[in-house]
């Protein structure tokens, strides 16, 4: 994938834009992508708002939103109207904020947002891609606008097509695109002026299951190979889990919490318990429920996840439940798949963040109740 190479060399004089004609294309050949992964930024805030607000005559997109945002790959999740592309649209310094205050990569979203636009990439959640054009045309187009010369912008975007997997189609019109491929097409014009971040929304909306888990491993490797922080917007929360070091979630335009995935997703005492099915017991799973209860320990079904109905959870007292699991199935003379310790999946956590903060909102309501 081609650099900037203004992060990567130093050379004499002032440089007159972003990227310098200067360079010869010698320097642009031969970087690794262990060169890439240098220009990652460490203990530095990428996004700051503070108080951030954005009022409409009937409606509330964002209520008083104060978060940092770090390098790295960022979740922010929310229902559809939870105000995500709203705070994108101010963050790119495209809608003014009611009130309150926003920075991206240090630089103020109300009086610098043309230099912004410099730095960060930008992919729409709507389908925006001229029909009649070809991938490559549009992305060439899409690189000049962001100010490389024309040599720059055909070479990287041969090599940002590739990256994105739409080197081989990239000749052809982007009206007989698949949805999954015009997805890849905005990604590749959000990429191509090698931004310090990238601003992704809802970048597997329409994608079947197997495009979604390419364009989430093309989103992973946008951080990890090349250095790019990357914010990502979704209603999927699966998706962050998978993909995230950090997520954000608002409700409302509210901020609900704002932590990392290990976070959100720490062990729990629960045990997941998974047994195969034996001649002797041709359902092993309830052979093995039965056998706990007799032993004084409740189980129930692991609903929710992969495989429930052959999964048992029970709640770890110590190391002597492992002991009796253990002993349990051998005894039952049943193979035993897996035994782990449950991690909670960041569904729950944002439906228990929505329960607490609902039932806060009935308890201010009650007492005012009162107070009247």
């Amino acid at each position: 994938m081609w650099i900037n190479p203004r992060r990567l060399f130093d050379f004499r004089g002032t440089p007159t834009g972003p990227y310098d004609s200067r360079l010869t294309r010698i320097q642009l050949r031969g970087l690794t992508t262990a060169v890439a992964c240098a220009t990652t930024f460490d203990n530095v805030t990428v996004i700051a708002t503070e108080s951030l607000s954005k009022r409409y005559p009937r409606v509330t997109a964002l209520d008083r939103l104060s978060v940092d945002v770090g390098p790295g790959v960022t979740g922010l999740v929310g229902a559809n109207g939870a105000g995500k592309s709203t705070l994108i649209k101010i963050l790119l310094g495209l809608s003014p904020a009611t009130e309150g205050r926003a920075q991206v990569l240090g630089l103020d979203v109300a009086t610098q947002g043309g230099a912004i636009r410099e730095r960060v990439g930008y992919m729409p959640e709507h389908d925006c891609l001229p029909p009649d054009v070809s991938a490559t045309e549009f992305v060439v187009h899409m690189a000049r606008m962001s100010g490389l010369p024309p040599t720059a912008a055909r070479e990287r975007t041969a090599d940002t097509l590739r990256h994105v997997g739409l080197y081989e189609e990239r000749y052809r019109p982007i009206g007989g695109y698949s949805t999954g491929m015009k997805q890849r097409v905005k990604l590749a014009q959000a990429l191509v002026h090698d931004p310090q971040l990238v601003f992704l929304d809802e970048p597997t909306n329409g994608l079947d299951p197997v495009g979604r888990d390419e364009m989430l491993g093309l989103i992973r490797r946008i951080h990890t190979e090349f250095g790019i922080s990357v914010l990502v917007t979704s209603h999927l929360l699966g998706e962050l889990e998978r993909t995230c070091d950090h997520v954000v979630v608002v409700d409302g335009g509210k901020l609900l919490r704002s932590s990392s995935t290990t976070d959100f997703t720490q062990t729990t005492t629960t045990l997941a318990i998974e047994v195969t099915d034996t001649d002797e017991h041709p359902d092993g799973t309830s052979a093995a429920r039965e056998a706990l209860h007799a032993r004084g320990v409740e189980t129930h079904d692991g609903s929710g996840l992969p495989g429930a109905g052959h999964i048992l959870l029970l709640t770890a007292e110590g190391e002597e439940t492992y002991d009796l699991v253990r002993d349990v199935v051998a005894d039952l003379g049943l193979g035993l798949i897996r035994m782990e310790q449950r991690r909670h999946h960041i569904a729950e956590v944002f439906r228990e963040e929505q329960t607490d903060a609902t039932d806060a909102q009935g308890v201010r309501k009650e007492a005012v109740s009162h107070g009247s």
